[in-house]
């Protein structure tokens, strides 16, 4: 964990450089932008700073103390609170898809799961998936790959997301020795 944490610090200090600005700068300017929302804040930051998508969004996330992780532990909530959450009402039947993919990426080696308020992020250096439910029918697994991924249920998303890629999913037999091989590539290459 104090490993993740270390990544973090180098991020926020990466975005100080890029943007001339302390994080307490940036967190009292994000106070005075006038946007309330996640999204809002993120697209302001970036337009305004010229920063990336994911350094826009870390920062958001770190200024608003907005994560899931910061929110469960202002809480005094576990991530397993956190994941029951995720997983309530329409959505409670994917979580089985949930729990195939993180038994076999817990077998990769060391990263961190870091719970968002309706995903989770799964981290190395860098983010090399994301998971959870998109709509209350479909489970969404994202993945950081620079790499051509040839899986039938893997699609190329347009630049400017969080991940390159995108499994839509509606059951737990949809994940395969394959589609975890993609996976694994992702993780490989965010370490």
């Amino acid at each position: 964990m104090a490993e993740m944490e270390k990544a973090l610090a180098t991020q926020i200090a990466n975005i100080e450089k890029k943007t001339g600005k302390s994080l307490e700068q940036l967190t009292a300017a994000i106070g005075k932008c006038g946007k309330s929302k996640h999204g809002e804040i993120r697209s302001w930051l970036m337009e305004t700073y010229g920063i990336g998508h994911g350094d826009a969004n870390t920062l958001t996330h770190v200024a608003l103390k907005s994560d899931g992780e910061s929110a469960a532990k202002a809480a005094g909530a576990t991530t397993d609170d956190v994941l029951n959450e995720i997983y309530s009402g329409k959505k409670e039947h994917q979580r089985p898809i949930h729990e195939k993919l993180m038994a076999a990426i817990n077998g990769f080696g060391a990263f961190e799961v870091a719970p968002k308020k309706g995903y989770v992020s799964l981290r190395r250096k860098k983010q090399f998936a994301m998971l959870g439910p998109k709509t209350n029918d479909r489970f969404e697994l994202g993945i950081n790959l620079k790499d051509a991924v040839d899986h039938p249920l893997v699609n190329a998303v347009p630049p400017g997301g969080m991940c390159q890629y995108v499994a839509a999913l509606t059951s737990p037999d949809q994940v395969d020795a394959k589609l975890i091989a993609v996976v694994k590539r992702a993780f490989e290459a965010a370490g």
